[in-house]
């Protein structure tokens, strides 16, 4: 088994994504590539495994551009439209695989059934429509996928109960605005750590720059990423070169190996 970990941020953005439809904000006019973010999402591949964390509206489109042919899984942070609006196009895959499992706490299940309830409709099935797992995750619950022992971080988002998953060395959060000690210690020794940076000023339901630079130097990765990142944030060049040797923004297209 090769058990290197490759890590794709198949996008960075905020809900609205950058650029923002209709805006005028110099981030949003940047002509970086950098600066472009599709909604928040990363493929995680080993051995012959692709799973993704989240498939937002963007997904069609991040799958086609990095070729990916073949899906082993979903794992959900939460039910927000932005994590969980693409889920439609998981019908290629459904079509050449058959039923694609999906990783969630129930919560986050009963919204997609209520959203989705032709894909979850097992009775009544519509022609075309894909069909998924159901694999329920609950808090202190490790579960192998692939060989990987994946553990869940929970975290609140506002007031809302969300996970993010640690994967051998690596962990991924989003959407946190504040996480107990207990779930904390879970991250301790990861070597990547991915967690969201916002913006510059506070925000009521996630990190900002400042909060999300506090909870790097409480878990202390070998490497940190920022994501989740809105237009107000800044230009990604002037925020990286600010930013510690081992923290750096994530980007759209982003590939690294564990």
């Amino acid at each position: 088994m090769n058990d290197t970990l490759k890590i794709t941020f198949l996008g960075t953005g905020t809900s609205q994504g950058i650029p923002i439809i209709g805006s005028k904000h110099p981030v949003c006019l940047s002509n970086d590539p950098k600066d472009k973010r599709l909604r928040v999402s990363v493929l995680l591949s080993w051995d012959t495994y692709n799973f993704t964390i989240d498939c937002g509206p963007d997904f069609r489109q991040q799958m086609l551009t990095h070729n990916v042919s073949k899906l082993d899984g979903i794992l959900f942070t939460h039910e927000h439209s932005d994590h969980t609006a693409g889920i439609d196009d998981i019908r290629p895959f459904f079509f050449r695989q058959g039923d694609i499992p999906i990783y969630a706490r129930k919560r986050v299940v009963k919204a997609l059934k209520r959203r989705f309830d032709y894909i979850f409709n097992k009775k009544e099935r519509y022609p075309g429509a894909p069909a998924v797992t159901v694999n329920i995750v609950k808090k202190n619950r490790s579960f192998e996928l692939g060989g990987m022992t994946v553990t869940p971080i929970q975290a609140l988002h506002n007031r809302l109960k969300i996970f993010g998953y640690r994967i051998g060395d690596f962990t991924y959060l989003t959407d946190v605005k504040s996480m107990e000690k207990k779930e904390m210690d879970k991250i301790i020794g990861s070597k990547v750590l991915v967690v969201n940076a916002l913006r510059i000023e506070a925000h009521q339901s996630h990190f900002n720059l400042e909060e999300a630079m506090d909870f790097v130097n409480k878990v202390k990765p070998e490497k940190a990423y920022f994501t989740h990142i809105s237009h107000l944030l800044g230009f990604h060049a002037e925020v990286e070169k600010d930013l510690p040797e081992n923290v750096h923004l994530a980007y759209d297209n982003l590939t690294i190996e564990l």
